[in-house]
């Protein structure tokens, strides 16, 4: 019974984040999604991100069983206030881009990093931010921009974690290195945005 209501949970609040009058969602897979929901949260426009999966082919994924899934956020924000392509300069520029193998001390598929696109728009804005990524690091980036399937709500104890568990949540974020690599490749760059 807990399982069906944390699956109606979820929809409702996958729902919730497309709800708002003028709010669009972007979804991004870059490593532990508790570090991208919290990154992303430090915006302007940007509203409760929900962490989950997406990219997979299996019906109903969890943390302890989503092969071929990644590790995804979906931010809902508002246009008016920041843009598709704003959300992805910024958050190229908190990943490790480089990298294909993950992210940072988390490694395998499902932390690898990914920009997931819904409309053609969408897609232009991802591949120019990647452009503009790769000319001012002098270096291929490895993010794959991807058309989105379908988003999978994380179960409830994935939702909000840095904010309920910020002790174990900055532990984890320090010790992963996520931060220093980010500062390593990006400098000031990372710095700025």
């Amino acid at each position: 019974m807990n399982k069906i209501l944390s699956l109606i949970a979820g929809c409702l609040l996958s729902f919730a984040a497309y709800a708002g009058e003028g709010q669009s969602t972007i979804v991004l897979a870059g490593g532990c999604f508790w570090c991208v929901e919290s990154d992303l949260e430090k915006l302007d426009g940007v509203g409760d991100v929900i962490s989950g999966y997406a990219g997979g082919e299996s019906e109903r994924p969890t943390y302890r069983n989503h092969a071929g899934h990644l590790e995804v956020v979906e931010a809902p924000y508002d246009p008016a206030v920041i843009s598709y392509r704003a959300l992805v300069d910024y958050f190229l520029r908190h990943i490790d881009p480089l990298d294909a193998g993950g992210q940072f001390c988390d490694r395998g598929h499902s932390y690898t990093t990914a920009i997931f696109y819904r409309t053609d728009e969408e897609k232009a804005a991802a591949e120019a931010a990647v452009a503009a990524a790769e000319q001012a690091l002098g270096r291929s980036i490895v993010t794959p921009v991807r058309p989105l399937d379908r988003f999978w709500v994380a179960e409830d104890y994935h939702q909000n974690y840095y904010k309920e568990n910020p002790i174990r949540y900055n532990f984890y974020r320090s010790r992963c290195g996520r931060d220093a690599r980010v500062a390593e490749v990006w400098g000031k760059e990372a710095a700025d945005y």
